[in-house]
């Protein structure tokens, strides 16, 4: 036999398979493939978003300008019902700064119902999450976390934008990035800038949380709050029994993670200083002014 006459062979037989009864079918992606591409929907209506399809990098440099964000130009021009529409002239009263996928922002929302909680993520895919995951939560019956929500901006930039002076009765930052290297520092989300416009928007008395697994940045937290006027820090024997820092603890996605790498967690809570408290003992650290230092001051 020919080799033409083998391939012709080869070939007929190829065709009457396909012309018959075996027909290979053609290759369908997984559905999670076809979730990615666009061509599902990620989140079918009722079912609660995955993280899986969220994923994004840990951390962001905040100081970048690589991404834009909307904000008012004052905090009156901001209008709060289109976040929580059940609610009539909601005023944000818990923040929690770099919300992660919302765990403790939606265990405060439980905890505390006759406050209105507001959770800030710069990352887009994380913000998205949150929102879809509280918006499944208000679709339940009865409906949860509606004095909850999610916001996608930049907290070491844009905050004095939506909140007025002491709004605030509770600031949390959880496992922040500790930005290991002495030139990133300026990236902390508490350094001595930043708490000056915490202690702004901090209604006196007001409470600021922070943890973290890294003891090297807990005693960065503690050294700038503790070194800062306005900030007085709370004994931890005191926190025993706070339902708040129980919820920092163990809602938060990072929290759950290092308790089960068993490690450690640092934790330190600052209440904000009465204004009239701070200003009189800054003037008498002030030295006493009299004509004396003036003449000096004239000569020289």
């Amino acid at each position: 036999m020919s080799d033409t006459q083998h391939n012709g062979g080869d070939a007929g037989a190829s065709s009457s398979n396909d012309s018959g009864g075996n027909k290979k079918r053609p290759w369908v992606p997984p559905k999670f493939v076809q979730e990615a591409l666009g061509h599902l929907p990620i989140v079918e209506d009722g079912q609660h978003p995955q993280k899986r399809f969220y994923r994004s990098r840990a951390h962001c440099n905040p100081l970048s300008h690589n991404d834009a964000f909307e904000y008012p130009p004052n905090p009156d021009a901001m209008d709060w019902c289109p976040l929580y529409p059940a609610l009539a002239n909601p005023t944000v009263r818990f923040l929690d700064v770099g919300c992660g996928f919302g765990g403790l922002t939606v265990a405060l929302s439980t905890l505390f119902p006759e406050k209105v909680v507001l959770a800030l993520e710069i990352r887009a895919k994380v913000c998205e999450f949150v929102r879809l995951r509280i918006q499944e939560m208000r679709k339940e019956s009865p409906p949860r976390a509606e004095n909850a929500n999610v916001l996608k901006t930049n907290a070491m930039k844009y905050l004095p934008h939506f909140f007025h002076k002491g709004q605030l009765e509770k600031i949390f930052f959880c496992f922040p990035d500790p930005h290991f290297k002495a030139k990133n520092h300026r990236r902390r989300i508490i350094s001595e800038r930043l708490l000056t416009e915490y202690a702004y928007l901090l209604a006196e008395g007001g409470l600021l949380y922070a943890i973290t697994d890294v003891e090297e940045l807990h005693h960065w937290h503690v050294a700038k709050l503790t070194e800062h006027a306005s900030f007085e820090r709370i004994p931890d024997e005191r926190l025993v029994g706070d339902v708040t820092v129980a919820a920092i603890t163990n809602e938060t996605e990072e929290g759950k993670k290092v308790e089960r790498a068993k490690g450690k967690k640092f934790l330190c809570v600052f209440r904000r200083r009465p204004d009239a408290v701070v200003i009189q003992e800054m003037k008498q650290s002030w030295p006493e002014w009299t004509g004396e230092n003036e003449e000096k001051e004239e000569e020289e």
